[in-house]
């Protein structure tokens, strides 16, 4: 049902509904300050936000002098959100409320290659698990974060390089049907970097750069304040830029000396793998006998123990890393780089040579303020930022004139058409 609301009063209950909701206003008073609307309208447009169950009364606030005023509170828990990350070789799947913060988390080992049908039926069990707990929550939307090129205007991916059988699949569509409610997908690394921004230690950053190291390599952009997609929505996919290396490996994209088939956890992997047999590596090779594989979390920890050539497959690949790097920090001039993903979180040896690599090659101007630090929302970073793509989706004006009257977007899954 579209709601037929004149364009001005749309825009103020926007306004109004936006101040609440950031807590920018508490009170009707301060609605005023900040909007600069009139006393009448503020109150007719709470109003109407109260019937439609967006907003209600809270504890009374300070006085000022006169009478205290009664708060009023964005009603966070009148639905709940459905978010996934999908990364290579695991599935994390959260619930939110409306206001972005997570409920409760769930995560299982996947392996993305298996393909949609298998591999979404699981993200689907993971989501009926989170529900059981609240059987009458109500779905407002869900929110999906993919390791590949999204077409975000679709939802569909875009020949993921890791993901055979995923090209142009409907994910969107299985969800809506499955939930009856809007649904927005996303590449992993934009959700990750949405979180951060929204919750996490990006807060407040306007121009800032989130790149995550786990099997594969990626980058998200907040610039101005905004998420940069890019015109098609593969913004930010350094792993399968050229790194100025080895030109003989070949990348499961199908080029050769891709950055993330360099350095990635899954080059990691290989090397150490390839130390293991070797003989370079004696840790290594303990590892590989326990468990017949090398992980890169393996190279990583026996890097930390002191194994020399662990330690120098990270630095190869901190070095690679950060040259690509340092082109986007002189060529984005961010004040904040967040380093996230497994590999990213194994150990100090990396950050470091991160770090060491774009101080010493980015511009003096690019480095002078510039931050490097990890990710603080680690592997909660893509469940909350789906999260939040959502409600952001949701509450865009031309969204919210089609479901306020009815008080929630469930049940209205083409509301991603807006």
């Amino acid at each position: 049902m579209t709601a037929t609301i004149p364009s001005d009063q749309l825009d103020d209950l926007v306004l109004v509904l936006d101040l609440v909701r950031s807590g920018a206003a508490r009170t009707r008073p301060e609605l005023g300050r900040r909007s600069g609307l009139g006393r009448t309208v503020i109150s007719q447009r709470v109003g109407h936000l109260m019937r439609a169950g967006l907003l209600e009364d809270g504890e009374l606030g300070p006085s000022s002098g006169g009478r205290a005023p009664r708060e009023l509170r964005f009603r966070s828990g009148a639905g709940v959100i459905l978010t996934a990350e999908l990364g290579a070789t695991s599935i994390s799947a959260g619930l939110t409320d409306l206001a972005g913060n997570l409920l409760a988390q769930r995560t299982e080992a996947s392996d993305v290659a298996r393909g949609p049908e298998p591999v979404l039926a699981q993200v689907g069990a993971l989501f009926d698990d989170l529900l059981a707990a609240r059987p009458d929550a109500q779905v407002w939307g869900v929110g999906i974060g993919l390791p590949g090129p999204v077409e975000f205007a679709t939802g569909r991916p875009s020949a993921p390089p890791i993901m055979p059988g995923w090209d142009g699949y409907p994910v969107r569509d299985h969800f809506a049907r499955r939930h009856n409610a809007p649904v927005w997908v996303d590449n992993e690394v934009n959700a990750m970097t949405l979180g951060e921004f929204r919750a996490g230690a990006a807060a407040g950053a306007r121009d800032y750069l989130y790149v995550k190291i786990g099997t594969g390599i990626g980058a998200g952009l907040i610039s101005g304040g905004h998420l940069h997609r890019g015109s098609q929505g593969c913004a930010g996919d350094i792993g399968h830029t050229a790194a100025r290396a080895d030109t003989s490996v070949v990348c499961r994209c199908g080029n050769v000396g891709c950055l993330e088939a360099l350095a990635g956890g899954a080059a990691l992997a290989r090397d150490g793998e390839a130390a293991a047999k070797d003989g370079g590596s004696p840790i290594l090779a303990e590892r590989l006998a326990e468990n017949g594989v090398v992980t890169a979390e393996d190279v990583a920890w026996a890097a930390q123990n002191g194994d020399r050539a662990a330690l120098e497959l990270i630095q190869r690949a901190g070095r690679l890393i950060g040259d690509q790097l340092a082109m986007l920090v002189s060529f984005f001039n961010p004040s904040l780089l967040l380093i996230g993903g497994g590999v990213a979180g194994a150990g100090d040896h990396l950050l470091a040579t991160i770090r060491e690599v774009i101080y010493g090659r980015s511009l003096p101007l690019a480095t002078r303020d510039l931050r490097i630090v990890r990710s603080s929302l680690g592997d909660q970073a893509g469940v909350v930022g789906a999260a939040f793509m959502v409600l952001d989706e949701l509450f865009t004006r031309d969204r919210l004139a089609k479901w306020i009257d009815a008080g929630t977007p469930a049940g209205l899954p083409d509301l991603t058409a807006a």
